[in-house]
């Protein structure tokens, strides 16, 4: 009984000492002299997206021909010579149509599945080479991106990616997007008391089979 009893003493002393000691600390809304502010420096190097229309573009100019070099060296052993990938790595070019296919799995390449030319020139710049992240200068990344272009059919072998012609690229799949609309289409159905019976017709089953999928080894 003593033991209990000191023990329960020294629990109220114990929780009486952290509250004087919350009543003590300042409000965390004062600053804490942490940090220092971002340079302009730091800033530039982190903020390096690029935007549909062309905001955010660095200067600089590629060919095909350059970035058929570039991919060749560095590309092209995991892409394919040709963008058709390779084991694991995705193809880069080709799949025209095989979005709406009912057979097999779609090829997702530039052509066939990306909506924007800045999310190829964003990509590119921002985590590539695989194994060296940002290594690529403007004018390289620029070529890269051409000669992606020029693997998809969509520009001819003289062109040239640059500030001035970036915008005049149009994906084919770019009206395959839209935006976000769950806030409209979806959340007043969520939003509404459940149903709880009598919610709909009668279900029954209309047919039976085995689904045997699992290997015999």
């Amino acid at each position: 009984m003593a033991r209990s009893a000191m023990s329960k003493s020294a629990e109220r002393t114990a929780q009486a000492a952290v509250l004087a000691l919350l009543l003590a600390t300042p409000a965390l809304s004062e600053p804490l002299g942490l940090g220092r502010p971002a340079t302009p420096a730091e800033i530039a190097a982190w903020d390096i997206d690029v935007r549909p229309d062309g905001t955010g573009l660095p200067e600089g100019q590629g060919d095909v021909a350059t970035g058929e070099e570039l991919f060749n060296e560095v590309c092209a052993a995991c892409h394919g010579d040709f963008g058709e990938g390779l084991g694991l790595y995705p193809a880069l070019a080709g799949g025209e149509g095989t979005l709406t296919t009912t057979i097999g799995r779609p090829t997702k390449s530039i052509g066939s599945f990306v909506p924007y030319l800045s999310t190829i020139f964003d990509f590119v710049h921002r985590a590539k080479p695989f194994d060296d992240a940002q290594s690529y200068s403007d004018d390289e990344v620029y070529a890269l991106v051409a000669y992606l272009l020029f693997l998809n059919d969509l520009v001819d072998e003289d062109f040239i990616l640059g500030q001035d012609s970036f915008t005049s690229i149009r994906l084919p799949n770019e009206d395959g997007f839209f935006d976000d609309d769950r806030a409209v289409s979806e959340r007043p159905g969520f939003s509404r008391p459940p149903c709880m019976q009598g919610c709909g017709a009668p279900v029954s089953v209309t047919s039976r089979g085995i689904a045997d999928v699992t290997p015999e080894n």
